[in-house]
């Protein structure tokens, strides 16, 4: 939703916490500040638009402490005044916040019977009038107890012009602490500070982190010390930097051959014990929401096929309504990028509170979702930065490739299967990029695309269907074929654009027989198959691979074809409108 960086130490606290919160503008994009505290007090810099550059009127200020924030608007409209840091009435106390305040509205009401004076409409400004009405305790305490009378989901951090503390506060919103050398960096994702340290340190809800010559964790309830244990990020820089390509999207893309590599280096053991549990459990359903569902369907059918167990899968979104009638024999598979999507990490814990037990498949490593699982496969594809998911899909589906093969007791068969993807999907790439770039031309104008197929591949399709809507805003639909001639024939006319993912498969030829349908009505047809057809306008063409595998291939091009007409375009790729990366709000 959105991100917030902080920094104390010996350096220019400003230069780093504006670099920091460039890194995170994937988390949010619409306004932006810093906060920082120098011998003349609390200095405050915010804007509404992207981050360019140091904002002027902080310039020449030298600093060792500062907080900074983007902004993705939940509570109040766009303006310079909702932007972050929120600060108190004095002007003393300044933070930043993640998250919705559920209960801002009584608060407000509340702090405005004692006198103070709010200036923006967002909830998030609560939070630093509570810690100026209990500035009498000092600051740790002001912090502590202020957060005591919150209600919602909230990561925060707190400076004041009185004290040498950076404070950050977590509760169900994401907040690691970094640690170099008497440096300490607070953030909502590790990318922030990753250029300069990769030991870090995950705070839990209920916990603080109160930084100064020290740092300490304690708990948020009780005032109490936390021991905490610090891990090394095996992420570098260079995976979360855009090095020679035009886009985020575009390197992620790329990046999927390798990164596949890195999906596949699992624990064998650790695998097969996962494996064991979900074919024994009586029941199994797999929450995710948008790009991973759609991997999720695929894993639901590739493990039907391999492995004869049968799984449900639901938008996490709407689990919560179905979490009464689960049994606590009921295994659950949590399936997301960043591992703090609210609406899968909402029925999580409420199945959790059940008895049930949770496996989950994440990319992000001591995400809230990691720890709040009973066993975590990771997905190793590297820290994923445009908000348009590419590689995460890759990792996604491959992950459940690799477990439904050591279900069907055929982990070695399967592994070596899945080593010669990357080849694959390498030859997709460099094979179809410049059809695609062609094609992006006739559909930048074009209102609505179609996205079909059956089988396995209409999860494909509908994935298809979300990257195009997502970046190009071009209206489209994914569907299954069959599905087409039931409503949506009414909407092709000539030149429509319908992408049928059609391999040389069990369902090639009904496929096709669909597609004639919307070719008879005027569409203008994009064929995906590792067989050219009278029908095809146009044809990316994908390897010939075992029919089991050609999710992994057919996807690709639907992927480069959404980014070069967003591109086409002229829209903003790694940062598309009203879509945040990471959404930690229901």
């Amino acid at each position: 939703m959105c991100g917030i960086i902080g920094y104390k130490g010996d350096k220019n606290a400003i230069d780093i916490v504006f670099q920091g919160i460039k890194r995170l503008e994937y988390r949010g994009y619409d306004s932006w500040g810093i906060a920082t505290v120098d011998d003349q007090g609390m200095q405050i810099a915010k804007t509404v638009g992207r981050i360019q550059s140091v904002p002027e009127a902080l310039e020449g200020v030298d600093s060792t402490i500062a907080i900074s924030h983007s902004r993705w608007a939940t509570h109040g409209g766009v303006t310079q005044e909702n932007a972050h840091p929120h600060t108190s009435c004095d002007g003393g106390i300044a933070i930043v916040h993640n998250g919705i305040i559920e209960n801002h509205k009584e608060l407000r009401r509340e702090l405005e019977s004692k006198g103070h004076t709010f200036k923006s409409e967002c909830d998030s400004e609560v939070i630093a009038h509570l810690i100026e009405e209990e500035q009498g305790r000092g600051f740790e305490e002001a912090v502590r107890h202020a957060a005591l009378k919150l209600k919602g989901s909230y990561a925060f951090l707190a400076i004041s012009k009185d004290s040498p503390l950076l404070i950050g506060v977590r509760h169900e919103s994401p907040l690691v602490i970094g640690f170099k050398d008497g440096e300490t960096f607070v953030a909502s994702d590790v990318p922030a500070f990753l250029e300069h340290t990769n030991k870090v340190m995950f705070l839990d809800d209920g916990e603080m982190v109160v930084t100064n010559s020290e740092v300490k964790v304690i708990s948020t309830s009780t005032g109490e010390k936390v021991e905490k244990e610090t891990r090394t990020v095996d992420w570098d820089i260079t995976q979360a930097t855009k090095g020679n390509y035009a886009h985020f999207m575009l390197k992620e893309i790329h990046e999927q051959p390798v990164e596949l590599l890195h999906t596949l280096m699992q624990d064998k053991k650790k695998l097969e014990q996962v494996a064991r549990r979900v074919h024994q459990a009586p029941r199994v359903c797999i929450i995710a929401c948008g790009t991973s569902r759609h991997a999720s369907l695929v894993g639901r059918y590739v493990i039907s096929e391999i492995s004869g167990k049968y799984c449900e899968v639901y938008n996490a979104s709407e689990f919560q309504y179905f979490v009464d009638k689960l049994g606590k024999d009921t295994l659950i598979i949590a399936v997301s990028q960043s591992g703090e999507t609210a609406d899968v990490l909402g029925p999580v814990r409420m199945c959790k509170e059940k008895g049930c037990k949770v496996i989950s498949l994440v990319n992000v490593v001591g995400s809230s979702l990691d720890r709040e699982s009973d066993v975590t496969l990771h997905l190793n594809c590297g820290p994923e930065i445009s908000v348009a998911s590419t590689k995460a899909f890759t990792a996604q589906v491959t992950m459940f490739y690799l477990l439904a093969y050591t279900m069907g007791y055929a982990y070695e068969d399967g592994y070596n299967r899945l080593r010669e993807i990357p080849l694959h999907i390498d030859y997709t790439i460099k094979n179809t990029e410049p059809a695609i770039r062609a094609l992006a031309d006739k559909l930048k104008d074009k209102e609505s695309a179609y996205y079909i197929a059956r089988g396995e591949n209409f999860a494909v399709a509908t994935e298809g269907a979300l990257k195009m809507k997502e970046i190009s805003y071009v209206h489209a639909e994914g569907m299954p074929a069959g599905e087409l001639k039931h409503g949506t024939l009414a909407l092709i006319e000539k030149g429509t654009p319908v992408i049928v993912i059609c391999p040389k498969d069990q369902t090639y030829g009904e496929t096709l027989a669909n597609a004639s349908e919307a070719k008879a009505r005027g569409a203008f047809i994009i064929g995906i198959s590792d067989e050219n057809n009278e029908l095809f306008d146009a044809w990316l063409e994908i390897p010939n691979v075992d029919y089991l595998f050609y999710p992994l291939l057919a996807n690709i091009p639907c992927q480069l074809l959404a980014y070069y007409t967003a591109v086409a375009k002229g829209t903003d790729v790694d940062k598309p409108r009203n879509l945040a990366k990471s959404v930690t709000v229901k």
